[in-house]
């Protein structure tokens, strides 16, 4: 069997030496050593100042609209996994979706101004496959308007743009360290701002609030993670720029086996860098896609149809609302198989059978 995805797992051995630490220290969580000396090394290796290490991204983004005290519509993309927008629902806004670029698969940045109205409070996007929204763009439209700014980078660990982290625009950026991501920490996520004064917010609002033993300083949410996880995060540091490589590298297989495939892959942002945490394919209309996954789910190798259906129209706390390129790009996206284990010859038979199955 192929799965899209598989979690990277270093030496066993390594985790056990952590483990040894924790049992001798019984600090299981609560910000214990070890996730404090992740947030360092997280914020040395992403080269940014402010970096919180909480539960997972979903909790990261409902304590971001919570910090900026959002009240109101924000504009959204419906290409996004289900957090994107059950975040916005949770905190008790109301999500307003915006139509994707054809090319990018990002939120179109030239029609968000036309969903603009009294109500608008803030623009939550996100960077699709880890490929970044047009932040200048965007960072114009909100200054414009007065309009808070969050990204969903849930997708984009280590990727820079002009070789600054994509995590240092908008107001607060997120991000997910779950075991499905290039690097993760089993379960996890990351909070990240330039506002000192709004990342003291977000730390108090990690741990319930709690400013002291007996104080409060914010309403607050159980937003930490533990020892256990923290430790993963810390040896899989390690071998990041590896996995990165060897992503690069099966993606580069990927391209030059399909050169004949009826496809396309979604245009990369020109300033930035890329992680390679997916490898999704834009195919020629849904029926050559549904022809394809199921000739590879005969085979046990398993593509997934990372985002299908659109968000705006399979929700049922949403409003229905037809977009016309999302609608068309999510009917026929599909992400194939990337992982750090994953061979040449195991990429070599997902082509051919997707050539096959075009060609027949």
């Amino acid at each position: 069997m192929i799965p899209v995805t598989k979690p990277f797992l270093p030496p066993k051995e390594e985790y056990e030496n952590y483990l040894t630490g924790i049992w001798q220290r019984q600090w299981l969580t609560n910000m214990g050593p070890l996730a404090n000396d992740l947030e360092l090394k997280l914020k040395n290796y992403l080269q940014i100042k402010h970096l919180l290490f909480v539960t997972n991204g979903t909790i990261a983004l409902q304590m971001a609209i919570k910090a900026l005290e959002l009240r109101g519509e924000i504009i959204t993309t419906p290409f996004s996994f289900v957090a994107t927008t059950s975040s916005i629902v949770w905190e008790g806004c109301q999500p307003v979706f915006v139509d994707i670029n054809a090319e990018t698969l990002n939120i179109d940045a030239t029609k968000i101004e036309s969903a603009i109205t009294d109500k608008t409070v803030a623009i939550l996007a996100t960077h699709v496959y880890g490929n970044p929204c047009d932040v200048e763009a965007i960072d114009k439209i909100a200054k414009a308007h007065n309009l808070k700014v969050i990204y969903d980078g849930a997708h984009a660990f280590g990727i820079k743009i002009n070789g600054k982290s994509v995590f240092e625009y908008g107001d607060i950026s997120t991000c997910s360290l779950h075991a499905t991501k290039l690097y993760h920490s089993i379960e996890g996520g990351l909070i990240i701002t330039k506002d000192a004064d709004l990342l003291k917010k977000l730390a108090y609002m990690r741990n319930f609030g709690f400013n002291g033993p007996e104080a409060f300083a914010e309403l607050g949410i159980n937003g930490k993670n533990s020892e256990f996880h923290a430790g993963m995060g810390l040896i899989n540091l390690k071998y990041i720029d590896t996995i990165i490589e060897k992503r690069r590298t099966l993606t580069e297989h990927y391209q030059k086996k399909l050169i004949n495939f009826k496809a396309t892959a979604p245009v990369w942002h020109k300033e930035a860098t890329n992680n390679y945490g997916y490898f999704p394919l834009i195919l020629e209309n849904e029926e050559l896609l549904i022809k394809c996954n199921q000739l590879l789910q005969t085979n046990e190798i398993f593509a997934r149809r990372y985002f299908y259906p659109s968000l705006a129209t399979t929700l049922p706390y949403v409003e229905f609302k037809p977009m016309l390129i999302t609608d068309d790009i999510a009917s026929k996206v599909l992400c194939l198989p990337l992982y750090y284990d994953l061979s040449i010859e195991e990429i070599d038979l997902v082509c051919r059978l997707l050539l096959r199955a075009q060609n027949n």
